[in-house]
């Protein structure tokens, strides 16, 4: 060997052992544990299936066609970059929405078996945020956090445990990466009491940890900036909020004195999120556990749609291995198909064709792609926070957004300002004769409160629709006119829809309902 390759080899050495060393102080804290990521693979296709197949195909044709309440036309007139990059948007026909929501549902069952998973993580998360861009008025902030998240999972190793891509044996490639995988397959072939408590550590492990602990932190500052949550009335005040209150949220809701100590204990576990990146495994679980608590308590009492259970899913890269000793203990007692217990099954094959191709490319090539993913990775987690730290008004937005869309979007849920009305719609249908009906039921038209204002929307999609319309201008309302329209007895010559609201304290409703006309025209 000559000098200057040995000289090579030596620095190549050191940097590996100075990596490594950081690896292993930075595993305790940014480290997850390789059953999580199997856990996390699973609970975020269950997911998004659930999504797909629950929320979004029954209401294929109302919201993401022509026909519906926002056609390509009026989704390109008012949100133009997303019509432009939403691949949804190439045909506004029912059979063809249909046929992508087939595809991102397959993409979706092959994530949740680990069959192929880099590549149904890539179609998942395409497919997932092209289908929100065609109709951004029915999506919440979970549903962006979900995506967000498809795209961080690009960058681990998903298919660590239970899928049927995990390798048996240790990969003899030695890669390493930003999903930490070369740390993984080291303990792959380890007897489970030696290796239980091995964690794969990596940039992505790290930056997807920070994102959720950021998303907490955020929530955390705006709740301090705001006077209805550090008076202790916002959570009370939410729950008079009757659409959004579902299930046990009625029951809940008579309860003043909880509701107020759920609004402290929400606002300390939000200040608390910071030790979901502590090293001590007991503490580490039990804010874990509390969070998917709290997270849980919300899906039970408010309609929230799949938000609740994204951050579920989130939680689990937390749990460190002595939680999932303990759950693979229980697991232990129940019988399970062999191809799915083994965590060491590799079917798909993936391990020799990987092995190929790494061996085809050059040294060269490889660490410059693995400098740009983790340039990319990086990139994207400063985007995330500086737009959370925008959201709750810490870093002053340019000019040019400061009016735009950006302004209005943040993850800091119900903060600053916790709503403090109610809102329905009513429209009212004008007959041939000059009688009016209500267009929606053929009944009288009436503006006061109904019994419940949560079953004047049909679907979890037309609460978020309804929610993000209160707003809107004549361009969005007039699609909706047209569908109801369409929809409404053959006698009805006109329609006019009412936006109504009625303010609410935390001890119920106050005043009298305004209605807002938003739209007349002729069917």
């Amino acid at each position: 060997m000559t000098p200057s390759r040995e000289r090579l080899s030596n620095a190549a050495s050191r940097y590996a052992a100075t990596r490594d060393a950081l690896r292993e102080r930075a595993a305790p804290y940014l480290g997850i544990d390789p059953r999580a990521l199997g856990a996390f693979r699973i609970a975020v296709a269950l997911v998004l299936l659930w999504d797909l197949l629950v929320y979004r195909l029954p209401a294929v044709r109302a919201f993401y066609t022509d026909d519906g309440v926002l056609p390509r036309s009026t989704l390109a007139e008012v949100y133009p970059a997303l019509e432009a990059a939403s691949i949804h948007a190439i045909s506004g026909s029912a059979r063809v929405q249909t046929a992508l929501l087939a595809v991102a549902a397959f993409a979706a069952v092959c994530l949740l078996v680990g069959y192929r998973t880099r590549a149904s993580t890539g179609v998942s998360f395409v497919l997932l945020a092209s289908l929100y861009a065609r109709n951004p008025l029915v999506i919440n902030g979970g549903n962006t956090i979900l995506v967000a998240f498809l795209f961080l999972a690009l960058f681990l190793p998903l298919d660590a445990r239970w899928s049927l891509g995990a390798s048996r044996e240790t990969d003899r490639r030695g890669r390493g990466g930003l999903d930490g995988r070369d740390d993984l397959d080291k303990g792959a072939g380890r007897e489970r009491g030696a290796g239980s408590d091995r964690r794969v550590c990596s940039l992505g492990t790290a930056v997807a940890l920070l994102t959720l602990v950021s998303i907490y932190a955020a929530n955390a500052v705006s709740k301090y900036r705001s006077d209805a949550w550090m008076s202790g009335v916002a959570v009370p005040r939410i729950y008079q909020v009757e659409e959004f209150v579902v299930g046990l949220g009625p029951l809940v809701s008579e309860w003043a004195a909880l509701l107020a100590a759920m609004n402290w204990l929400w606002i300390a576990l939000l200040a608390a999120s910071v030790l979901l990146l502590v090293p001590s495994e007991r503490l580490r679980s039990g804010v874990a556990l509390s969070f998917v608590a709290a997270h849980l308590g919300m899906a039970a009492t408010m309609r929230l749609a799949v938000f609740p259970f994204v951050m579920v899913a989130i939680l689990l890269l937390f749990f460190p291995p002595r939680a999932w000793d303990a759950a693979e203990a229980v697991a232990s007692k129940v019988r399970v198909p062999a191809r799915v217990a083994d965590p060491a099954l590799r079917s798909d094959g993936g391990s020799a064709d990987g092995a190929a191709l790494s061996a085809s490319v050059p040294s060269g090539v490889r660490r410059g792609v693995r400098v740009a993913a983790a340039v990319l990775l990086v990139g994207f987690f400063v985007a995330l926070v500086w737009w959370q730290a925008a959201g709750v008004g810490l870093v002053d937005l340019p000019a040019s957004e400061a009016t735009g869309g950006l302004s209005e979007v943040s993850w800091s849920f119900f903060a600053p300002n916790p709503p403090d009305t109610s809102s329905w719609y009513v429209v009212r249908g004008t007959l041939d004769s000059g009688e009016s009906i209500d267009a929606l039921d053929g009944g009288a038209v009436a503006f006061d409160r109904p019994p419940d204002a949560a079953e004047t929307y049909p679907t979890t999609l037309w609460h978020q629709f309804g929610h993000r319309m209160r707003y809107a201008g004549e361009t969005q309302y007039r699609p909706v006119a047209a569908y109801v329209c369409e929809r409404a007895d053959p006698s009805v010559e006109s329609v006019t829809v009412f936006h109504v609201e009625q303010e609410v304290s935390p001890s119920g409703p106050i005043g009298e309902p305004e209605p807002q006309k938003r739209i007349s025209t002729a069917c």
